[in-house]
């Protein structure tokens, strides 16, 4: 059997915590922290950066914990027995979007592959781009589905190419900047925004804008990746936010918000990233042939409300 300390490192990992990890493994945090320091000291480097907020994989232990995730997760599907291999299609499918905010891309492509392969089971869950990452070396999620600005510098994935979204600036009904014909950047400055990740390619045009008008972006932007918060701070405030062309069409959107009379942001492509050092299994491979043939959801009011 495996050594129990790979499994503890992955769930580490996973969790981003000792005590995370305690709890989803069953042991107490001082075994975890315990094992993991001997762990340490035997393969003569550390694994994870210990902070006040939880742990971060290090370096040197990016490899370390992406092959103890591969050893896992084989172990665990040799002991599932001949359901799994009987049928590739079938067990648990871990996809991560990021930021959580595209999940609503996902609707038709999971429609299209759970119909196809009925055997399969979706855990799907958004999280930051930096996050994403990590779960991903870990194996701690499949597949992640983003853009690709911001996982293209990453030389341990490889990205499958997708159409990209365009988004634009909306607002409340009522606000200041929709009294102008054509927005500038210099009026933006003026106001709050509201960002869904401090990475490519939100972050960039945002604090560009600040830049310019000589403002220093931290004062400014929020990083709130949960839309229903974003839509109630913008409904309740004169901050900006952003969103698809896709979903402002919707009525949803259109009875509490509205465009900002800017030009649409630059075409942001989208990419779909797996582990460059591991072939990617069936079920991956149908995930990422559904999200192909549905780039956005064909029916805009899908779009998440």
């Amino acid at each position: 059997m495996l050594d129990r300390r790979l499994l503890y490192v992955v769930a580490t990992a996973k969790y981003g915590s000792f005590t995370a990890a305690a709890e989803k493994v069953g042991v107490t945090q001082s075994a975890i922290t315990k094992s993991i320091g001997d762990l340490e000291r035997q393969i003569g480097y550390l694994l994870f950066n210990r902070t006040a907020r939880g742990v971060i994989v290090t370096e040197d232990g990016r490899t370390f914990v992406d092959r103890a995730a591969r050893l896992v997760e084989e172990a665990q599907e040799l002991m599932r027995g001949s359901l799994v291999s009987a049928n590739p299609y079938s067990g648990l499918l871990k996809i991560g979007v990021c930021p959580a905010s595209i999940e609503w891309l996902l609707v038709e492509p999971v429609a299209t592959l759970t119909s196809r392969y009925p055997a399969i089971r979706l855990d799907i869950s958004g999280a930051s781009f930096e996050r994403a990452v990590q779960q991903l070396r870990a194996g701690a999620i499949d597949v992640a589905l983003g853009f690709e600005a911001a996982f293209r510098e990453q030389p341990d994935f490889t990205c499958e190419a997708l159409p990209g979204q365009r988004t634009v600036f909306f607002v409340r009904h009522g606000h200041p900047l929709l009294d102008a014909e054509e927005v500038t950047k210099a009026d933006l400055a003026n106001y709050d925004m509201i960002s869904p990740s401090d990475s490519r390619p939100y972050d960039t045009f945002m604090r560009l804008i600040y830049e310019e008008a000589g403002i220093d972006a931290q004062t400014r932007m929020h990083f709130i990746d949960f839309f229903p918060l974003v839509a109630r701070m913008v409904a309740n405030s004169d901050a900006i936010a952003s969103a698809s062309e896709a979903y402002v069409r919707t009525s949803a959107f259109q009875r509490r918000f509205a465009v900002v009379p800017f030009p649409p942001g630059a075409l942001a492509p989208l990419c779909i990233a797996t582990r460059a050092r591991w072939s990617p299994r069936p079920a991956v491979r149908a995930f990422i042939q559904a999200c192909r043939e549905h780039l956005v959801a064909k029916d805009p009011d899908t779009a998440q409300t």
